[in-house]
């Protein structure tokens, strides 16, 4: 390692038969920079922010146009009553230190005061608000996933990591679609408008596209923010395809994200979202193909004893016997029947006789057979019950027993000797 009391003055790397080495290099800037700016105090925005299992905490500070890297070490973060996340606006003192492994430099922070929201991530609080508000973000407003898409869209830059991530995914789990990569920036200045302008694109391909995949491989929040760009938020609600948000970030949550069909956490599981899985396919195939084999086969054995114990019985083995036993049955139901006939005239033959001596005993002819009369007007039948009813001189007809009586009346009488 290069001593850090050499200096450029002694002639190295001042001429070519001189130079320096990259660590010398790095070494000088680290003195040069460390011994001028011993303690800075710096106003800014947390982003990326990070604590891995060391304890130290690592995240990025940033304003509208710059950023800069910035730790706090276990020690110092242990002391913090501050709640850090990303988005914060804080106020810190620090350090600056050059790492000459790298020949970067960052901000070893010893004193945070919290400002509020920063103002980009106000910015996006209020657009998801405002978005939300509309029911952009609702579940019911979601398009479901075709089962087995043949052509797949993706909006994405055809030199970067997530097209090669998607593709490296998809092959596999299935082979059976088309791709088509419609390009995209991605990051920086235009590449909100570009994906716009490739959302519409892709609902212009024919024969239509089944699922359009929209995202990048991973990156900072900065790096991320075209995704959380209205235009593009607004694009993505309005495909008729049916959308999937694939920005690489597993920690921040773009606007993309929430309003898209469905979000994939990395390109590589838009992959598994959109396309079936082959073997699962597979193992779910055969074993849907060994239930039916075996309901089959329990249904043959079913059928198969069914078919054997009807073959044991009489009418199979014996099927004369039936005819037999069945004229038999008809034989004693044919006498049943006649003698329930015959049971059942007399039985009315009786009722009749006894209706005809009842008839008979009441009728008029009787009462004549015993001595009685009947008189009445000639040319009626209406018989005569007083005296009144007749004049002397008219001519009356008396029904007897045998034969009519006609006669003139002489005389009437109300005295009946």
């Amino acid at each position: 390692m290069w001593d850090e009391d050499t200096s450029l003055t002694e002639g190295r790397g001042q001429a070519a038969e001189a130079p320096l080495s990259i660590s010398q290099l790095n070494w000088f800037v680290k003195r040069l920079i460390e011994g001028s700016l011993p303690r800075v105090w710096l106003e800014g925005e947390i982003s990326d922010l990070s604590r891995p299992s060391s304890g130290h905490v690592y995240f990025t500070l940033k304003d509208e146009k710059s950023q800069v890297r910035a730790v706090i070490w276990r020690s110092t973060a242990q002391r913090l009553k501050l709640t850090l996340k990303d988005g914060l606006s804080i106020i810190c003192c620090g350090a600056v230190e050059v790492y000459p492994p790298r020949g970067s430099y960052q901000i070893v922070i010893s004193q945070i005061l919290p400002q509020g929201v920063g103002p980009l991530q106000l910015a996006l609080q209020q657009l998801h608000q405002r978005l939300a508000k509309e029911g952009l973000m609702e579940a019911d407003r979601k398009k479901p996933l075709p089962r087995f898409p043949r052509r797949i869209g993706f909006v994405t830059s055809p030199s970067g990591a997530a097209i090669h991530d998607f593709m490296e995914s998809a092959e596999v789990l299935w082979s059976d679609y088309h791709l088509y990569v419609i390009p995209s920036r991605v990051q920086g200045d235009g590449a909100a408008q570009e994906i716009v302008q490739g959302i519409r694109l892709a609902q212009r391909i024919r024969p239509a596209l089944d699922v359009l995949v929209v995202g990048r491989g991973g990156g900072s929040l900065e790096d991320l923010w075209c995704f959380n760009e209205e235009s593009v938020v607004r694009a993505l609600a309005a495909c008729k395809i049916p959308t999937v948000s694939a920005v690489g970030h597993e920690v921040d949550v773009t606007l993309s994200d929430l309003v898209a069909d469905a979000r994939a956490l990395t390109p590589s599981q838009a992959a598994s979202l959109v396309l079936p899985n082959r073997s699962q396919l597979d193992s779910t195939l055969r074993q849907l193909r060994h239930r039916v084999e075996a309901h089959a086969r329990g249904r043959l054995q079913r059928v198969t004893q069914q078919l054997r114990s009807l073959s044991q019985r009489s009418v199979l083995l014996r099927p004369h016997l039936l005819h037999q036993v069945r004229k038999q049955q008809v034989d004693e139901l044919e006498r049943r029947a006649a003698d329930g006939i015959r049971a059942r005239i007399n039985l009315r033959g009786q009722r009749l006789s006894e209706l005809a001596r009842a008839t008979h005993a009441l009728s008029p002819l009787g009462v004549l057979r015993r001595g009685y009369s009947l008189t009445m007007h000639q040319g009626s039948r209406r018989p005569l019950t007083s005296f009144r009813e007749v004049s002397v001189g008219q001519t009356i007809r008396t029904q007897l027993s045998e034969g009519i009586v006609v006669s003139r009346v002489e005389s009437t009488n109300d005295n009946p000797d």
